[in-house]
């Protein structure tokens, strides 16, 4: 099995994880904003890191090295997360995974800027392709419009980054110590948010599965998409959860009794074209095994 295949294998555990988070934070949504959402995850998510990493004798990997690096990749995830969390409540779960599949439209854009990667011609068409698919999800006018497509958009730029970012960081860095930061930062970022106004909401005892299933979640999908981009370059293994829109748009229509938008499948197979081509034109740089 080649880097590719395996990257692909390990996005799948990705793709379940962020399905089962989206559940979670909907559930949780109107009980806890999403800074409260985010520092009671990574709270859990501290106590999980330390404790299968102790487990596993790899907590000593966990050095200062890179701190300003791990600090700009999770404030660039915190922003992407929290506008998402806010996103899959107030539109409909397929339009947000859709915007936020332009995440390798980004990722391609911003790869020659944080990881020095050279922009082919190729790349730069698969980016247009993607962009007039974000055209056909959105269909952008003053009527139709909303903060919530903002918020799935802009969240898509942050997880783009904290991608690049951390393909930059497992040049360097193992995946606990990239995991152990993502917790405690991310921790100290929700609990400064969330207290800002001096009123940090204590979750119920039926929103506790809730929250410990979106900070499991969170931490195996950080883990597989860590483990895929150690593998492959970031636009080649963030096209692989494009499956997610399927599934996603099935569990709306079944859970939430949400209507499947054909503009929004469509717009979605345009921004998979895009980036599969990168794909397929990646696949093709790289030598045939001997």
């Amino acid at each position: 099995m080649n880097d590719t295949l395996k990257a692909a294998v390990w996005m799948s555990g990705a793709i379940v994880s962020f399905t089962s988070m989206a559940i979670a934070g909907r559930a949780v949504s109107l009980e806890l904003d999403t800074f409260e959402i985010m520092m009671y995850r990574s709270m859990v998510g501290i106590v999980l890191v330390v404790g299968v990493a102790g487990a596993a004798g790899t907590l000593g990997q966990v050095n200062r090295n890179n701190i300003g690096l791990h600090f700009v990749r999770n404030l660039s995830h915190f922003a992407g997360q929290n506008l998402w969390f806010y996103a899959i409540t107030v539109i409909p779960l397929a339009q947000v995974f859709a915007l936020e599949f332009t995440s390798p439209i980004w990722a391609i854009l911003l790869s020659p800027l944080i990881l020095g990667e050279k922009l082919r011609p190729i790349g730069l068409l698969a980016a247009l392709i993607g962009f007039f698919g974000i055209l056909l999800v959105a269909r952008p006018n003053p009527q139709t419009l909303d903060f919530g497509q903002v918020a799935a958009a802009g969240a898509a730029v942050g997880f783009a980054l904290s991608a690049l970012f951390t393909r930059k960081l497992t040049r360097s860095q193992s995946i606990t110590c990239i995991l152990f930061y993502l917790t405690v930062m991310q921790a100290a970022l929700g609990i400064l948010f969330a207290g800002f106004d001096g009123d940090i909401a204590v979750p119920s005892v039926a929103s506790l599965p809730w929250i410990v299933l979106i900070a499991c979640a969170g931490l195996v999908a950080h883990y597989c998409l860590t483990t895929a981009l150690r593998l492959a370059p970031a636009s080649v293994v963030m096209p692989i959860d494009f499956i997610r829109l399927p599934l996603i748009a099935v569990v709306g229509m079944t859970l939430y009794a949400e209507q499947i938008d054909l503009w929004v499948l469509v717009g979605a197979a345009v921004i998979f074209a895009g980036n599969y081509l990168n794909i397929l034109s990646q696949l093709r740089l790289k030598p045939a095994p001997k």
